[in-house]
């Protein structure tokens, strides 16, 4: 089927399609009604029951396909590797699942999982599926106050947890941080289970703390507890505009159909290719694509523990996908901006072989062309996706459609709306815009199967976060335009879009403009308050390795290209350089801090800052050039 009948189909016979697509799983019962609605609110699925843990596992191991690989954990840090088998795989998330019971966790019950890029961390997730309890997966490393309030937020009876993480060759206890956390909580959770590493020893609180070797090697296995569609799996924490953050809600059911569709559709993945997502279990990312996603499909997902670069180099991306064989490889923009910052030139990259690998796709903050433009000249010409979703959606809400009918790339664009988005661009009012021109990107209602239903324990906050503003559509809070050839460019945050003298422009067209640059790794453009024009843009670059240019010239270059492409309007006069940008652990930049140093003496460093001593770069920078507040 061609990719405009199957999109049609879900917006036009939305039940019909979402049925068909159901029954490629196996359900414990049928699901006896598709779609419901009830106070504003959207549920998929109704009265049917399954149990991820028994379609990402169970499927597989009773249709033969037991002795394959399912996932392959590759340590770079650790100079190690280990594979389970599907069999392997389900044994050991049985017991986990055992363990927790004998714990006293229940269905319904939470499991908070602070852990880092090991095995156990996918064994825990798939264990607390198994149960039918709702796991809240907080990323190994934040600190103690931001784990508490997610402890607060979620009520877990139990966390699980691992003795330390790695960063290169740093070794980050996680039980001391772990430890504070239950400290400063007001929740106060039944049990702790540390799975010990090497690299550090954990101690454990006598009758509340458990070693997780021994915990798991005592339990006997659990089978898959029936669920219904509608049953959380899982809280996912993203940040929220009041400081608290929003836990975003991910029903079972829809979820699963929604995920099985996208490993087919916009990955073109079938059982038994090998998947690769760099990204890591704290994030959506790592729950749909490095989790659930392949495991369901009956692929072989890699779970790597490492980065794009100094693990051991800038080749670190290629051994791997050369090694494992990887088919689809999936990461964010930034970790390839970071490869091309050290080898600008790929020259890693002929050290392997790569003949395996069919196609790249990238999510998580807008793919800038001049990152597109070096991936595609290093790659063979392999497609390059850059595709739209985020933590709410659980799975794209734009891609080109690998699996069903590739389109032609466009630079900047995501493509085409996947099955069940019916995606509309907006004006302030919430009147439909015309094609070509830039707005508020909205999704007519209802979302499909696998979008947060709503947020934990809180429907008003969900509504006014999502819903209100647009009546009849999700806001997406991201700004863009759909062209004339129905090909959707998601340019950034609505936030990111300044006024200037009158004049709205996106910072993202500047960035794509000076990232074009060839001594340019990676930029950011804010906007910076100004008496007399409202706002002003302010570039900040971080130049490639070996770039030899003189900065006042490199400036004044910048400065011309963005009068050239935009307008003298535009006005952007200053371009600062910076050793790096701020940026989150998943790799977007954090432009509001950076708008916030303008203006204020004391800007709290973020919780989710990859490197604080980034945002001091910042600092220096605008002294040095006299932006915002330093301008006197």
């Amino acid at each position: 089927m061609r990719y405009a009948s199957l999109y049609q189909r879900s917006i036009e016979s939305p039940e019909t399609f979402w049925r068909e697509q159901a029954a490629e799983l196996e359900w414990f019962r049928q699901p006896e009604q598709i779609l419901s609605h009830q106070d504003g609110l959207y549920r998929w699925f109704e009265g049917g029951e399954l149990n991820m843990s028994h379609l990402a596992l169970d499927v597989h191991v009773s249709n033969g396909r037991g002795e394959q690989t399912a996932i392959i954990h590759d340590s770079p840090v650790t100079e190690s590797q280990q594979r389970y088998t599907y069999r392997e795989l389900r044994d050991a998330v049985a017991r986990c699942a055992g363990a927790l019971r004998d714990l006293g966790v229940d269905k319904g019950d939470r499991v908070v999982i602070y852990m880092p890029m090991i095995p156990e961390a996918v064994i825990a997730m798939l264990g607390c599926a198994r149960l039918g309890a709702i796991h809240a997966v907080v990323f190994g490393g934040f600190s103690p106050h931001e784990l508490a309030v997610r402890i607060d937020d979620a009520e877990p009876k139990v966390i699980l947890t691992a003795s330390c993480g790695l960063e290169f060759s740093r070794v980050i206890p996680y039980k001391p941080l772990v430890d504070q956390a239950i400290d400063k909580a007001h929740h106060k959770p039944e049990a702790v289970v540390v799975k010990a590493r090497p690299q550090a020893e954990a101690s454990l609180a006598p009758g509340r703390d458990h070693d997780w070797d021994t915990l798991t090697g005592a339990a006997a296995p659990a089978d898959p507890v029936p669920v219904d569609a509608t049953h959380p799996l899982y809280i996912l924490h993203t940040s929220g505009t009041t400081g608290k953050p929003k836990g975003v809600l991910r029903d079972t059911g829809g979820y699963a159909v929604a995920l099985n569709l996208s490993m087919g559709t916009v990955y073109n993945l079938d059982p038994g290719d090998v998947f690769w997502t760099a990204s890591d279990v704290g994030w959506v990312v790592g729950h749909s694509y490095i989790v659930y996603g392949p495991l369901i499909r009956g692929c072989t997902s890699v779970v790597y523990e490492g980065k794009p670069v100094k693990t051991p180099d800038a080749g670190a991306f290629w051994r791997v996908i050369s090694e494992h064989r990887v088919k689809t490889f999936f990461t964010a923009p930034t970790a390839f901006r970071a490869v091309k910052k050290e080898d600008p030139q790929a020259a890693l990259m002929a050290d392997y072989d790569l003949s395996s690998l069919e196609a790249l796709f990238l999510a998580g903050e807008r793919l800038d062309p001049p990152t597109y433009d070096w991936l595609k000249a290093i790659s063979g010409d392999r497609p390059v996706v850059d595709h739209w979703w985020q933590t709410e959606t659980g799975w794209p809400i734009a891609s080109n459609p690998m699996g069903v009918e590739p389109h032609p790339e466009k630079p900047g664009s995501a493509t085409f709306p996947s099955p069940g988005y019916q995606v509309e661009i907006l004006d302030p009012n919430g009147q439909p815009l015309g094609r070509g021109e830039q707005g508020h990107i909205a999704i007519r209602l209802p979302l499909p199967p696998g979008c947060l239903p709503t947020l934990w324990r809180d429907d008003a906050r969900f509504r006014s976060s999502y819903l209100e503003r647009f009546p009849g559509y999700y806001d997406t809070s991201d700004g863009g335009y759909i062209d004339a050839d129905g090909y959707l460019f998601v340019m950034g945050r609505m936030d990111d879009v300044i006024n200037v003298a009158g004049h709205r422009l996106s910072t993202g067209e500047m960035e794509e403009i000076i990232g074009g640059h060839d001594a340019v790794a990676e930029c950011a453009v804010v906007g910076i308050a100004d008496e007399l024009k409202g706002e002003m843009p302010i570039g900040f670059v971080v130049l490639k390795d070996g770039a030899d240019i003189d900065h006042a010239t490199l400036e004044q270059d910048l400065v011309d290209r963005v009068r050239n492409n935009i307008g003298a309007f535009a006005c952007l006069r200053r371009v600062a350089i910076v050793q790096k940008l701020p940026k989150t652990r998943s790799g977007k930049i954090l432009r509001k801090s950076i708008r916030q140093l303008s203006t204020e003496d004391h800007v709290p460093v973020p919780s989710t800052i990859d490197d604080p001593s980034s945002l001091e770069d910042i600092r220096g920078a605008m002294e040095e050039h006299r932006i915002g507040r330093y301008a006197g």
